[in-house]
């Protein structure tokens, strides 16, 4: 089954790209990670070290949803820093306030993994669209 991610999320992403001026403003990481961030949240800033709950939807660059939490109706939960989750996420979600929404551009280096689910390549740049649900207390 082909599921498409929204044609919103899929125009920032590119506009992200593009360099496009009526975005959201983009940051790009020294480690090559874009991400901006979509909607404020509010609270502390999460920390590795700290347990994390977040939504994720993740997309190959021509909108096709590899990945949604919202499908299965349950977030992910990850300590952050631990490795438990690709580089790009774990990057991503540091420095996340609860409530916060982020598009990210992951490149290929900081989304190596163990194993590649069907149709993924070690050479494929992955949207993902990140809202932090909770920073669990320690």
């Amino acid at each position: 089954m082909k599921m498409l991610i929204s044609s919103s999320v899929l125009l920032v992403g590119l506009c992200m790209l593009a360099g496009c001026s009526n975005t959201p403003k983009s940051v790009t990481t020294p480690s090559g990670l874009v991400y901006s961030v979509v909607q404020e949240g509010a609270g502390p800033v999460a920390v590795a070290g700290q347990y994390v709950v977040i939504h994720e939807t993740t997309t190959f660059t021509d909108g096709t949803v590899l990945f949604s939490s919202h499908t299965s109706g349950e977030p992910i939960r990850f300590l952050l820093g631990s490795k438990m989750v690709i580089k790009g996420v774990d990057e991503g979600v540091t420095g996340m306030k609860a409530g916060e929404r982020r598009t990210m551009i992951v490149p290929p280096k900081l989304s190596q993994r163990s194993y590649y689910p069907e149709g993924l390549s070690p050479d494929d740049t992955l949207f993902y669209e990140v809202e932090l649900v909770e920073i669990e207390s320690q």
